[in-house]
């Protein structure tokens, strides 16, 4: 392989979340004494990796255009007690539940997306305003509509088979959800006009909108996106757990944006790939989850995550910055 094709390669955003995903499994076997069977064939971290992934996804693709949700630690139990409450406690059609549960998820990221179109003030803080009031509502609602912080729910098979399932009797039907949803988003991303627009965009807002870019309509899109996706991993936990709790969720938006970063998205937006989102999804997963199959001290699990993440975010700069200053060698006359 030449110099051009190794170029080429590691200008991918993909390229440097694919090496520490490399070099965090290597870490746990060398050091952990990690047995890779054990390690692979475990369903915790797959898992793990796929409710995270389906949010990180929107998520990243908002950061690739410029902006941020964190609304989303309370859109996933919005969602969960959303189809709780109606379904559960209500006694109403599951698809009624679903619909509201994923409704307000639309709800919510249109109130996001208009805010952060038609005012100036950054996302951070408007998604941090929605994720405070939205947790202030699951919470009262819970509370005045149930009497309870906790509410059960009975989902029909047909429910449970699509959205609640455990595959293998361990592997969650999410995992599915998962990898068709990545599948989609490269398709549309990478292979569309759609996507031009929202790196366009990243790039430098006003030029993509000099250009004709739609890129209001795009940022509501997102933020739609990114709200509806965090409400689905919440109706599909309540649905496969049996039950909805206003707590959780806010794991998430740490886990998320880190996820994000490691799989190559810059902060400043304007680069990175789903595939890239994907594979940093992978390796979190690994780093937070993989420690338990290792000879470590579970004492030192915390320091160890950090410090393995760090490092991956380095290695994944390092490699870009290597990258973009590569040049192709010259072919002889």
């Amino acid at each position: 392989m030449d110099t051009f094709a190794i170029g080429n390669l590691m200008r991918r955003p993909e390229a440097g979340a694919i090496l520490s995903l490399i070099a965090v499994i290597a870490f746990y076997v060398i050091f952990g004494g990690v047995n890779l069977v054990n390690l692979f064939g475990a369903a915790s971290w797959v898992n793990f990796a796929a409710n995270l992934g389906i949010v990180a996804l929107p998520l990243g693709l908002l950061m690739i255009a410029g902006e941020l949700d964190i609304s989303i630690g309370a859109m996933i139990p919005a969602g969960s007690m959303s189809i709780a409450i109606v379904s559960g406690y209500y006694g109403m059609p599951i698809v009624v539940g679903m619909a509201v549960a994923l409704g307000l998820g639309v709800l919510v990221g249109l109130v996001n997306g208009l805010l952060a179109t038609r005012t100036t003030v950054p996302s951070l803080i408007i998604t941090l305003g929605t994720l405070v009031a939205m947790q202030g509502i699951v919470l009262a609602g819970s509370v005045l509509l149930t009497g309870n912080a906790s509410v059960p729910l009975s989902a029909p098979d047909w429910a449970k088979t699509i959205f609640g399932q455990l595959l293998g009797g361990s592997y969650q039907i999410i995992i599915v959800w998962w990898i068709a949803l990545t599948a989609l988003f490269v398709l549309i991303i990478h292979y569309t006009p759609w996507g031009n627009w929202v790196f366009a965009m990243g790039g430098d807002k006003e030029s993509a909108r000099n250009a004709g870019i739609p890129t209001n309509k795009v940022t509501i899109t997102l933020f739609v996106l990114s709200a509806v996706s965090a409400s689905f991993v919440g109706m599909c936990g309540a649905i496969l757990f049996n039950s909805a709790q206003v707590s959780g969720g806010m794991n998430y938006i740490f886990n998320a944006v880190v996820s994000v970063v490691v799989g190559g998205v810059l902060l400043t937006g304007g680069f990175g790939s789903v595939m890239g989102i994907f594979f940093g999804t992978l390796t979190f997963a690994i780093v937070n989850q993989g420690i338990y199959f290792t000879d470590i001290d579970r004492n030192w699990s915390s320091l160890i995550i950090g410090v393995m993440l760090l490092l991956a975010v380095l290695m994944n700069n390092s490699f870009r910055k290597l990258a973009m200053t590569a040049r192709p060698k010259k072919k002889p006359a």
